[in-house]
């Protein structure tokens, strides 16, 4: 059971992160923008019920249609990949973003099912929103205890940028980063497009 709720927060978070806000969440304040982001979120899962039965291909959709205006997901693929994603060629790190993209969607797809009647809440921001990057907090409540998400978020000329998320203590980023590394010290970044490629397709035909 606790595996499956740190799944639903996992699938809640890639959720913010996805699928984007409204062009004038640009002029909102980071606190602003996860609390609109959150809540349109939850009510489109709990509206849909192909997104709730894991819809890969639907939830790509989506995200293509409405993910890039709102995250910066070059920062997010290139902090997993660390120190060698400046090796990597425009072409290797456009492979890697798309690769891993699909890797996060088919990982977290599944989980959406169980989102039910959950409610976000926004803690107060320490800082200011003035600072050039932010970490807001918030907590998703519903059966059980409250679970804590908190979100990175970067001023960029466009309007906050969501470029991670920690879950119970673990940043998304970091929970591939010792794994890309080791891949890409055995077999090079060609290696590691290759092998989520791979990882992807076979998920693919299990779906």
């Amino acid at each position: 059971m606790f595996s499956r709720r740190i799944a639903l927060m996992l699938s809640l978070a890639a959720g913010l992160v996805w699928i984007g806000a409204p062009s004038h969440a640009q002029t909102q304040g980071p606190e602003a923008l996860i609390k609109q982001v959150s809540t349109e979120v939850l009510d489109a899962v709990k509206a849909d019920k192909s997104i709730k039965a894991g819809d890969v291909n639907k939830i790509i959709a989506l995200v293509d249609a409405k993910v890039m205006p709102h995250v910066n997901f070059q920062r997010m693929t290139s902090a997993a990949v660390g120190r060698y994603w400046r090796q990597a060629t425009p072409e290797q790190q456009k492979r890697l973003q798309d690769e891993f993209k699909v890797l996060l969607v088919r990982t977290y797809s599944g989980a959406l099912a169980q989102v039910q009647n959950q409610t976000v809440q926004v803690k107060p921001m320490r800082g200011s929103a003035d600072d050039a990057e932010v970490i807001v907090k918030t907590e998703v409540r519903g059966q059980g205890d409250p679970i804590q998400l908190d979100y990175r978020l970067e001023k960029t000329s466009n309007g906050w940028k969501i470029y991670d998320v920690n879950v119970l203590g673990v940043w998304l980023v970091q929970n591939y980063q010792n794994s890309f590394a080791q891949e890409i010290g055995a077999n090079g970044i060609d290696g590691l497009i290759a092998k989520l490629a791979e990882r992807n397709k076979a998920a693919g035909a299990r779906s």
